[in-house]
């Protein structure tokens, strides 16, 4: 059987609507899972059922995490953050730490598994470090590289040394959270990648993939290690319950 994974939604709060890039749906298809897209929700309740049936959650992009989450302010360089997600991916970040449910993380993803367990942000890129990392249409070339670092999962997946990646986020990971561990770095030494020891996948990337998976093998691979995590998962999915939250 296909392993379902659940994607989290985007938000379009001034349409009041719930939106999805192809890309996100397609890779993991084509990589043998049967996405859905899921209820923006932080119910417990409702996410232990997502957790029964869902054999690995993948965190979008989307809004600006909030600052106050990792103890900044609001700053004009910001977009406006919808703090129901931020909930959402926090919840969610924890039902699959605790219950370790394979993760992928990409962009605000990598982003928010960062501030769930105790790393900050660069409120604005650009603002702080002059690092332009916001690429212009199409958005499945190379803009810049990273370098893969040695014995991490990502190195595993992609091989190690130079890789190239599209990039499009003016937001990125300042002090990597503790619990994580940097798995990709960029030339000015942004934290591209990074990864949870001792997790069966979890995985988060700053670029985008699910724009390059069609024609970029690593992306590509990237989505088929997470099924892959999924299918290997999928009968622990089975007995997640409501009382285990």
């Amino acid at each position: 059987m296909k392993p379902v994974i659940g994607v989290t939604p985007l938000v379009d709060e001034e349409r009041g609507s719930y939106w999805m890039i192809p890309g996100y749906m397609r890779a993991l298809e084509k990589c043998g899972a049967l996405p859905v897209m899921l209820p923006l929700s932080s119910d417990p309740d409702a996410l232990a059922r997502a957790a029964g049936v869902c054999a690995g959650f993948l965190f979008t992009g989307g809004q600006d995490v909030d600052p106050a989450l990792y103890g900044e302010k609001l700053s004009p360089l910001c977009g406006r953050p919808c703090r129901e997600r931020d909930a959402m991916d926090f919840a969610l970040l924890s039902l699959c730490e605790r219950l370790d449910i394979p993760a992928f993380g990409i962009c605000r993803g990598i982003q928010i598994m960062n501030v769930r367990f105790g790393g900050t942000l660069h409120i604005d890129l650009p603002g702080e470090t002059g690092a332009d990392h916001c690429m212009k249409p199409p958005y499945d070339r190379v803009f810049h590289s990273v370098d893969i670092l040695p014995g991490t999962p990502l190195a595993r997946i992609v091989g190690g040394g130079r890789l190239g990646v599209n990039s499009y986020h003016h937001q990125a990971v300042k002090t990597l959270s503790p619990r994580l561990r940097a798995a990709a770095v960029s030339d000015d030494g942004i934290v591209e990648g990074a990864y949870m020891p001792g997790k069966k996948f979890f995985v988060g990337v700053q670029w985008h993939p699910e724009l390059s998976y069609e024609s970029d093998p690593a992306s590509l691979a990237l989505f088929g290690a997470f099924v892959s995590a999924c299918e290997n998962d999928r009968q622990n999915a089975c007995d997640f319950s409501a009382g285990m939250i």
